[in-house]
């Protein structure tokens, strides 16, 4: 399996997400801050559920 994305990253690309965040809104908010085909995809294969902030959403890709 691919490597989860940089954190780094992945947390600009989620810059104003107001938490708690559905996962539909997180691949909203890092298409329109022109997030790479790797993080959405990342974040696509995540557990379809709310979370309450950037560490949820950080686990949550780590453990694809």
């Amino acid at each position: 399996m691919s490597t989860a994305p940089n954190p780094i990253d992945l947390q600009k690309h989620l810059s104003g997400v107001d938490y708690p965040a559905r996962k539909d809104d997180l691949v909203k908010a890092a298409r329109d801050h022109g997030a790479g085909d790797d993080i959405i995809k990342a974040l696509e294969s995540m557990p379809d559920r709310q979370y309450d902030g950037p560490n949820a959403v950080s686990q949550a890709v780590t453990k694809r």
